[in-house]
């Protein structure tokens, strides 16, 4: 019962991180295929109150989905690609709180999580992102996109899916996941 009643609120999770990708923002003009959305924030809180096998799970079933619903206009690239990007913020993160579940090593692995998904970001777009689209740029023009793109759009992604997953994961985390309120810190009796 226990097994179901966690691959349900999975699932859950699941559809609701697909209907948020529906929402996405182009941010940066120069590059308006970049787009923010805040799908990653169900991952990330799956990943902190199942584990970071969840949240991956999550994100391949949204983007699975994804796919079914609407198609997929650029051959599954972009679906691959937002799998690889999403799943880069939240391994870190689940890893690091999973080892000792607090307040401290939840943000510290949102922290290790926003590193990661710019250096996953950069390496996934310059060596398979790119190229999977045929987009061929100048080195010049590959550092602009880079700089004034890829960085600052997955930093802002960063830090909104941390800061609203934190807010939301200590109001639902008892009702929802039966986890321990205050990301695994346990209230004092007075």
């Amino acid at each position: 019962m226990e097994k179901t009643n966690k691959q349900i609120k999975i699932a859950l999770l699941a559809a609701i991180s697909l209907i948020l990708m529906y929402v996405d923002i182009p941010i940066i003009p120069m590059f308006p295929w970049l787009k923010m959305d805040l799908s990653d924030v169900p991952a990330l809180m799956g990943t902190f109150a199942f584990g970071p096998i969840a949240g991956v799970v999550i994100e391949l079933v949204k983007n699975i989905l994804y796919m079914l619903v609407k198609g997929s206009g650029n051959g599954i690239i972009g679906e691959i690609g937002n799998f690889i990007i999403g799943s880069s913020l939240i391994i870190p993160a689940g890893i690091i709180y999973h080892r000792n579940k607090s307040k401290k090593s939840a943000i510290i692995g949102m922290i290790a999580g926003a590193i990661s998904i710019e250096i996953v970001g950069v390496l996934a777009n310059v060596y398979f992102l790119l190229p999977a689209y045929g987009m061929v740029m100048p080195t010049e023009q590959l550092i602009k996109y880079i700089l004034i793109g890829l960085l600052p759009l997955n930093g802002i992604k960063a830090l909104l899916v941390s800061v609203i997953t934190y807010v939301l994961y200590k109001r639902v985390s008892v009702a929802i996941f039966n986890a321990e309120p205050n990301f695994g810190s346990v209230k004092k009796e007075a």
